[in-house]
């Protein structure tokens, strides 16, 4: 892709959304003068709240790279949810306001208006019940960090008697373990820490675990091994976007709209990417087959 198809693109999604919000538009102006002032309120709905107030609330999560960084001496953001955040921000011509949280306190951050979007959650059915979800940014895959030599492409091939698989104990990491490859010895240790060291130390022959923590654990130490996302099946846990529940949806589609169309264009790949360097891993060790 050339510069000036970078160009155009961001010409076009700029022009796409001010179309769709009618910013600056006569339709804008003959739909308010047809509409109640009752339903004209900023307060009626997020959007037009965020618009109001030339803000947009997000959660931001120390720590939590790749989508979270913060520069402790400058108290810069950076990582991949606040490269989609400069995005929306840049096509509402709004600024951003972070409001600090975690992943499970940002669902409570919506449902009490503090924050206008979660960045980087699991969309459960529990959560579903309360709070409202854009399209998945990226379905985040499953597979395993295998020691140096053995080979592995699908569940298949670790769900054998004579290899050992480390796994914290409790977690979605030994629910996949114990379901994909049931025939393997599974060790299930009381933390993520400990299952690194017995990788390190040779004991285990693989770690399961999602994409994110096997890459940036071996960014971190290479003599682990290698990381491959398994298949046959393929198994991923959704990453999305989350939105305050209202009756007008127009902030939840526009996301979704802005999601669907961004993954079309490698916009988010490069996105995540840029996120997965501030941990070390390097761009062609990220798995061509990743689906974002």
């Amino acid at each position: 892709m050339t510069q000036s198809d970078d160009v155009k693109i961001s010409e076009d999604r700029r022009d796409a959304l001010r179309f769709a919000l009618g910013i600056g538009s006569g339709a804008a102006l003959a739909s308010a003068m047809a509409t109640p002032v009752s339903a004209q309120t900023a307060a009626d709905n997020t959007l037009d709240r965020i618009r109001a107030n030339k803000a947009l609330r997000i959660a931001v999560l120390p720590g939590e790279l790749p989508y979270f960084n913060k520069d402790l001496a400058s108290g810069t953001w950076s990582g991949f949810s606040i490269e989609m955040a400069n995005d929306l921000a840049m096509l509402l011509d709004v600024k951003l306001e972070y409001v600090e949280s975690t992943y499970g306190n940002s669902i409570l951050d919506l449902q009490a208006n503090k924050i206008d979007l979660g960045f980087a959650l699991n969309p459960t059915p529990q959560r579903a019940l309360v709070v409202d979800f854009t399209s998945p940014v990226f379905p985040h895959p499953f597979g395993a960090m295998l020691k140096k030599g053995l080979e592995a492409r699908t569940w298949a091939d670790i769900s054998k008697p004579e290899v050992n698989i480390a796994v914290d104990v409790g977690s979605a990491n030994e629910a996949v373990a114990r379901r994909f490859a049931p025939n393997a010895t599974i060790k299930s240790l009381k933390s993520r820490d400990e299952v690194m060291l017995e990788m390190s130390s040779g004991r285990v022959d693989c770690v399961v675990n999602a994409l994110v923590l096997g890459l940036t654990a071996i960014a971190k130490n290479p003599n682990l091994g290698t990381y491959k996302i398994l298949t046959s099946p393929s198994v991923t846990i959704a990453s999305g976007m989350a939105v305050r529940r209202e009756p007008d949806k127009r902030w939840r589609d526009f996301l979704s709209v802005w999601v669907d169309y961004n993954r079309g264009v490698g916009q988010m790949r490069e996105w995540f990417v840029k996120g997965l360097t501030l941990s070390g891993v390097k761009p062609e060790d990220v798995p061509v087959e990743l689906n974002i």
